[in-house]
């Protein structure tokens, strides 16, 4: 019984490496592996990774340039507005001085990429337009960071816009498996996460999307999402994993183990092979494992702090770089293709000459 099982994992592995894709049924079959098979699920995971990945992580940080009584009434956020009893902090924009300083020092410690996060359900008037534009613009000025958004639903004309302004990449959650939805926000649907998506390509821009795992979600309805964003060709999936929040609906869930959290990367790996699988909020319920992370498949993580909860130290998650011999990408996609373009162009005044 443990050799079919360890030879039907092996073809698997192989066939992903071969530039094949799982079935949604061979995804509940991995996500349900006994325990004592993780060790050579995240060795394949791992080879998966280094195959189309390489050695070379991406690092991304985020501000939460506004903050609190937030119109949508997701379940596991502390600000809401509907979640009277939650404690997340409440204030206005932040200054634009403020935010290219923290997109400054975390690019100085090596991210690639630095994400505008407001609370709210899109861009909804020309004030709203108008900060978004000075932020844009001052980062685009001032730094060399690449440039996020994570700002709610989208249009392609508001997604356009946004590119306009200097917009490179856009973060749309779907949250969790469609099946699941209604236990998690009712006040937008999951059509609208996947148009917003949609728009968001569409437009020119590299969507981020990825979800929450441990909000009491079934491991089928895991798989579900990981199929879902597959079908969308989503290039970068963040995986959170729930840090329930007092005072929310979900505040009472227990968090996830460490072996867990390995198993469900793994999982997303060998069925979103090419994406680029970053971890994010939750991953200090790994403890002492978070340097597993990347033998379970991840290519990617978010430094610093999160929206409204405290990080691990950056200077840990850099040691633990060097320590893994892995580099930090300086670049972003969007960056290495205007590199390209350059050259193109000096080349061809130098041919001119």
């Amino acid at each position: 019984m443990q050799e079919d099982i360890l030879t039907a994992l092996s073809g698997l592995t192989e066939r992903v490496l071969a530039g094949g894709d799982l079935s949604e049924t061979e995804g509940r079959w991995l996500i349900r592996l006994e325990p004592a098979y993780l060790p050579q699920l995240m060795a394949g995971a791992d080879r998966i990774r280094r195959h189309f990945r390489g050695d070379r992580i991406e690092v991304c940080g985020i501000s939460n340039v506004r903050s609190g009584n937030c119109s949508e009434n997701c379940s596991f956020c502390s600000q809401s507005g509907h979640h009277k009893q939650a404690a997340a902090p409440v204030y206005g924009y932040i200054a634009e001085d403020k935010l290219v300083s923290q997109a400054e020092r975390l690019r100085s410690l090596g991210a690639s990429d630095f994400g505008i996060v407001s609370k709210g359900w899109g861009v909804r008037g020309p004030k709203e337009k108008a900060q978004m534009r000075e932020y844009l613009e001052s980062l685009q000025a001032r730094t060399d960071i690449g440039r996020c958004a994570s700002l709610g639903a989208l249009d392609e004309d508001m997604a356009r816009e946004l590119k306009s302004m200097g917009l490179e990449n856009y973060h749309h959650n779907l949250e969790c498996a469609e099946s699941f939805f209604d236990q998690v926000c009712t006040t937008h649907s999951y059509q609208e996460n996947i148009d917003t998506i949609a728009a968001a390509q569409q437009a020119g821009l590299r969507v981020c999307a990825g979800g929450i795992l441990g909000m009491g979600e079934s491991l089928d309805q895991r798989v579900e999402l990981a199929m879902t964003l597959r079908s969308l060709n989503v290039e970068s999936v963040p995986l959170n994993f729930l840090n329930p929040q007092p005072g929310t609906p979900m505040g009472h869930l227990p968090k996830m183990e460490p072996m867990e959290c390995l198993h469900m990367i793994a999982v997303f790996r060998y069925l979103l092979p090419r994406a680029e699988i970053r971890i994010a909020g939750g991953r200090t319920h790994l403890r002492d494992l978070q340097a597993m992370i990347f033998y379970a498949g991840a290519s990617g993580v978010m430094i610093g702090d999160y929206l409204t909860t405290a990080g691990r130290k950056v200077e840990d998650d850099l040691q633990m770089f060097r320590d893994l011999g892995l580099e930090v990408r300086g670049d972003t996609f969007q960056r290495r293709a205007r590199a390209a373009g350059g050259e193109q162009q000096a080349a061809r005044n130098g041919a001119a000459h």
